[in-house]
């Protein structure tokens, strides 16, 4: 197997910086988007992306594919989709007069793979991905097997629709590095689409890693330095979103549960990566507050009891909290 090459801190600042410019010849706008989908690719997380559809999701990761010569995979999730549709199955071969089980890889054997609208498959379905996001293998059987690496799972749901939608449990919610929220184009952004999009010929994007380049960018990232006090303030960070530490009237009525300790390694190692691409080699607190949105959203969990547009339900799901209130009342409102 060939040494992966050694990069510094300033190479990895220019491939990410080539990254994001190459990204932009096909992705309009969304620049804080693409940020965050190059901090967590670099982090080695994994990202899920929430918006309405026609936002662009699928053409990012199909062009992050072509701007890292990376191989990928899209996995529509649908109520019937079942976990062997994703790992892969064993299939009887008939060879030479005789039967013998063999391995038929599923789509999850791919640097890039994009699980689109993941809330519509079984939570069964769901939870065939928390292997291979966790662990980076895949077990079919007694036989576990090394998925290729790097490897950066993309996930996208639609927050508008709830019917015949399952809510991600916390286990999986627990497994993304960084959740972005796909915001609407502006007026001049949707006519730059127009004229990209509706011409004779698409933008074609130039490699500029592969995937040893980025197995050694995500090394040099967690090899940046952070100071005591900035590794304290994030810690502080976390503690201040569970109600039962923090002195914020907001917190305590607003929020039910706060950010495990994963969240504040999700903090630092975003901040460390943020640094380098601003071509530093130290984390500032600016960092930390930088990523702190994209780092702890999906982790925070309302009271929607308290929510005002919950409480004027009337018990009914609300569009805001239908995740959190279906989740306390499976439990029993414990």
């Amino acid at each position: 197997m060939a040494e992966e090459p050694r990069l510094d801190g300033a190479q990895v600042t220019d491939l990410a910086r080539a990254l994001e410019t190459e990204l932009a010849r096909l992705i309009v706008g969304q620049k804080e988007l693409v940020r965050d989908t190059v901090i967590s690719l670099i982090a080695g997380g994994h990202m899920l992306l929430e918006g309405v559809p026609g936002l662009g999701k699928t053409v990012l990761v199909r062009s992050l594919g072509q701007a890292l010569t990376l191989s990928f995979a899209r996995i529509q999730f649908t109520p019937d989709l079942m976990p062997a549709d994703i790992v892969g199955t064993n299939v009887i071969r008939e060879e030479k007069g005789r039967r013998e089980f063999q391995y038929q890889a599923g789509p999850l054997f791919a640097n890039l793979v994009l699980a689109d609208e993941i809330n519509r498959a079984t939570p069964k379905t769901q939870s065939a991905l928390l292997e291979a996001m966790q662990e980076r293998t895949v077990t079919v059987g007694t036989e576990t097997r090394a998925l290729p690496t790097p490897f950066f799972v993309l996930a996208t749901q639609n927050p508008i629709e709830l019917e015949g939608t399952y809510p991600l449990p916390e286990a999986q919610l627990d497994r993304f590095f960084f959740k972005a929220l796909v915001k609407f184009p502006s007026e001049e952004e949707l006519l730059e689409i127009a004229r990209r999009t509706t011409g004779n010929a698409l933008p074609q994007l130039k490699p500029v890693a592969d995937a040893n380049a980025i197995l050694a960018a995500q090394q040099v990232a967690r090899e940046v330095p952070i100071a005591e006090h900035v590794l304290v303030y994030a810690g502080k960070l976390i503690a201040a979103t569970h109600p039962d530490r923090t002195g914020v009237d907001n917190v305590k009525r607003y929020v039910r549960f706060g950010a495990s300790p994963r969240g504040l390694q999700t903090l630092v190692l975003a901040g460390k990566v943020r640094a380098l691409l601003d071509g530093r080699y130290n984390v500032a607190f600016d960092d930390v507050v930088a990523v702190a949105r994209p780092a702890l959203r999906h982790w925070l969990q309302a009271a929607c009891s308290n929510l005002p547009c919950c409480a004027a339900s009337k018990g009914s799901p609300c569009w805001c909290g239908a995740r959190s209130r279906a989740r306390w009342e499976a439990s029993g409102g414990r």
